[in-house]
């Protein structure tokens, strides 16, 4: 238990810290030495090794927390096969927007990221592929010149190996301290990919909540098969945006998962617990179909 916790401490702390106000009426859960997390929604005790296991998952209420970058790649991807690129590349303030440096850093001691996106190389079910997820910890996972440039190199190493292409969105939309230098990163990453598609290579696009704004409206949404976790909101503007600005009510579990699920506007609803199994059938469909065209 003590080498497990050690493992995860970090991650605990944070997840822990972050969660504390968000319980009934802002009660303080005691927690001993990280062995118990207290829910935020139903406010049942948890054994934290129990609450890692289960992917994040409340055992009790079935709700989903919030993953790192990190242990989402740990669950998705075999043991020890994931190879991290680009990992020093970080943002700067090109528009010396005020209290913006203070923010990185911040988010980057309180996540240990220099980034709100993790990319790289590695396996599932010893398939190989290209993995990028966004980390919504880290100013919320918006999508800054830095991010563009991770996901774009990303892209760019799928082509190169010729394999598919994993990408995990988690993220608030484009970064507003980076004004249209942000923005910019909508056309370069939907550039790339229209490049990887020529290449007839698969990409996998799993949206998480949430996935909005500049990033819902570029590469997230473009995948040759688009995955969501249940209750994800996925959307671009807020509903009580858009029902002010077309001046109509907008109907119950508008821009959930489910729903645009219904409406054709992703493949499937999955559960985070079986989506490596999920990704894992649609690689070894995807290599089937491959070798039975090539032959």
């Amino acid at each position: 238990m003590d080498n497990f916790l050690d493992k995860h401490r970090s991650r605990v702390v944070y997840f822990q810290e972050k969660y504390r106000k968000r319980g009934k009426n802002n009660h303080k859960a005691e927690i001993p030495d990280q062995l118990f997390s207290k829910c935020p929604f139903c406010q049942e005790l948890i054994y934290t090794k129990t609450l890692i296991e289960q992917a994040f998952v409340c055992p009790e209420c079935g709700k989903y927390y919030p993953m790192s970058a990190r242990d989402r790649i740990d669950q998705l991807t075999d043991s020890d096969s994931f190879e991290e690129i680009d990992r020093t590349l970080t943002s700067v303030n090109p528009l010396d927007f005020p209290g913006y440096n203070e923010k990185l850093v911040q988010a980057q001691e309180e996540t240990g990221e220099r980034e709100a996106f993790i990319g790289g190389w590695a396996k599932i079910d010893n398939i190989p592929l290209c993995v990028g997820v966004m980390d919504s910890h880290f100013l919320m996972g918006s999508m800054g010149s830095a991010i563009g440039e991770k996901i774009a190199r990303l892209m760019e190493l799928s082509i190169k190996r010729k394999s598919p292409l994993l990408i995990v969105s988690s993220s608030g939309g484009a970064r507003m301290q980076e004004g249209i230098l942000s923005l910019m990163q909508m056309a370069k990453t939907v550039a790339l990919l229209t490049k990887h598609n020529e290449s007839g290579l698969l990409f996998i696009s799993l949206l998480t909540h949430p996935t909005t704004g500049g990033v819902s409206a570029s590469f997230a949404m473009l995948g040759d098969i688009i995955l969501a976790e249940k209750g994800a909101l996925i959307g671009f503007a807020g509903k009580r945006v858009i029902q002010q600005t077309i001046k109509e009510d907008l109907p119950d579990g508008f821009q959930t998962a489910e729903f645009l699920m219904d409406h054709g506007m992703i493949d499937m609803v999955i559960d985070r617990k079986n989506a490596s199994a999920v990704i894992s059938q649609l690689l070894k469909f995807h290599e089937q179909r491959k070798n039975h065209v090539s032959n």
